[in-house]
């Protein structure tokens, strides 16, 4: 009956979104209060050219506008995902809608992606932090909704730099100590929590603490697989720390801490990472725990380090990205699955004695061969370059201080406006869904001569 309605409902939907911006409005988003600055200016600081700057910054305003326009490719591939929000926003269904996404440095630095979930919690509720990597995996890793780190006797496996043998769990890192009294801990405010380990033959044993106060013991020997420790706690505040006790290897995955209701947005950047990075995970320990997981939507942010790759030709690439779209989708086959296609980039070149920035032409084949992958594999795709404003947007978006010198990456600001452009996407298609969905509801056909 499920299936059934679900076909129903990407059948009226895809109907519904025939008509242009029928459902253009953009929702209302929470702008930063701006930081109030002195008045007295540093006759040392050269002021950029103000004229270039508005001028960039308007471009950068126009463009976002006029992203509202640029629908989602195969937006009914998100219908599974959208009735999961309608019905928990109805009280409908127990527990939190989990969305996933997977990145690069974008991802990892948590403003564009830390953006969607203040916005969707905002919305729909906070289900709180979710699944977030054991420890600090890295020296810049960064989740904004959570307070995590670690000893130093850990060692991180599966970083972009770095060969081991896949097994690296859900967010594809896992953190490895082998002497005692190494620890990690977590703060956040949930009611359920949950450590995702790895059993392991000699595994050593671990205590659990919260707030300083030991509760229990684990041991992590055992049949090689992944495992799964539930913390039984009362809503509110929480200070969790796993110690290990031996010298026996603890390899960690990570913490699940969320609420009854709400929605949850985890996070799984890995600076430096090429969606290629996906195929060095090992399947079964990656299935065993989304199928744990239980993800209601997968969000694939890759591209910008493959665009400076000359191997991957249009072919390759789509070739690539399809098999790994394959092993999501077969790994979480109720999930709907989004691909954000890469922003743009600017490269420094020499012509003519003369350094500049030029728009990096590789984008658009990265892009091209993810858009295709996804629409084959049933995905639904938005072009993060479109919505900046298309080719040579980057530049403007420097010089308008949206984003970095490196023109690779954003400044917090031109994230967040990054991250309200995607939502906004995707709130008008889940309005057109919501509309859809009435319609079917009522008995009454759903086509664009529905819609005035």
């Amino acid at each position: 009956m499920q299936r059934t309605l679900q076909f129903g409902l990407a059948a009226a939907f895809v109907g519904a979104l025939l008509v242009p911006g029928a459902y253009s409005a953009k929702p209302p988003v929470k702008k930063p209060a701006a930081k109030k600055t002195a008045a007295k200016k540093s006759p040392a600081k050269k002021a950029p050219a103000p004229v270039r700057s508005i001028a960039s910054s308007e471009f950068v305003e126009r463009a976002l506008e006029a992203g509202l326009g640029l629908p989602v490719e195969n937006p009914a591939a998100l219908v599974p995902f959208f009735e999961q929000l309608y019905r928990h926003q109805r009280g409908e269904l127990p527990g939190p809608v989990r969305v996933l996404q997977y990145g690069d440095s974008h991802t990892a630095a948590d403003e564009f992606s830390g953006e969607l979930r203040a916005l969707f919690q905002g919305s729909f509720g906070n289900g709180g932090s979710g699944f977030s990597i054991a420890g600090k995996p890295f020296t810049s890793y960064r989740r904004r909704d959570v307070k995590s780190g670690s000893s130093n006797g850990w060692h991180t496996d599966g970083l972009a730099t770095r060969t081991g043998d896949g097994v690296y769990g859900l967010g594809g890192l896992s953190m490895t100590a082998t002497a005692p009294r190494e620890s990690v801990f977590l703060e956040t405010d949930a009611s359920d929590f949950e450590l995702f380990y790895y059993q392991q033959p000699g595994g050593g044993s671990v205590r659990l603490y919260d707030a300083g106060v030991p509760f229990d013991m684990l041991s992590t020997a055992g049949d090689a697989r992944p495992g799964y420790y539930r913390v039984a706690a009362s809503p509110g505040l929480h200070h969790f720390e796993v110690e290990t006790l031996e010298r026996g290897p603890v390899r960690l995955f990570g913490w699940v801490a969320e609420n009854t209701t709400g929605i949850t947005y985890e996070t799984f950047g890995i600076n430096g990472a090429q969606a290629s990075i996906a195929t060095q995970w090992d399947p079964a320990t990656l299935r065993d725990n989304l199928e744990h997981r239980n993800p209601d939507l997968i969000v694939l942010a890759y591209g910008t380090n493959e665009a400076g790759m000359p191997k991957w030709t249009l072919e390759a690439y789509q070739e690539l990205f399809t098999n790994i779209l394959r092993e999501f989708r077969e790994a979480s086959p109720t999930a709907s699955i989004l691909v954000l296609g890469p922003p743009d980039r600017a490269q420094k070149v020499k012509r003519q004695r003369q350094t500049r920035w030029e728009t990096m032409a590789r984008i658009g084949i990265i892009a091209e061969a993810q858009r295709r992958a996804a629409l084959s594999m049933g995905c639904a795709f938005l072009d993060l370059r479109a919505e900046m404003g298309g080719p040579g947007s980057m530049q403007e978006w420097v010089n308008a201080g949206q984003a970095q010198p490196d023109h690779v990456h954003f400044t917090t600001p031109g994230y967040r406006k990054l991250g309200d452009a995607v939502y906004s996407d995707i709130m008008n298609q889940y309005a057109a869904f919501v509309k859809a969905r009435s319609s079917i509801m009522a008995g009454t056909p759903a086509g664009p001569s529905q819609i005035k």
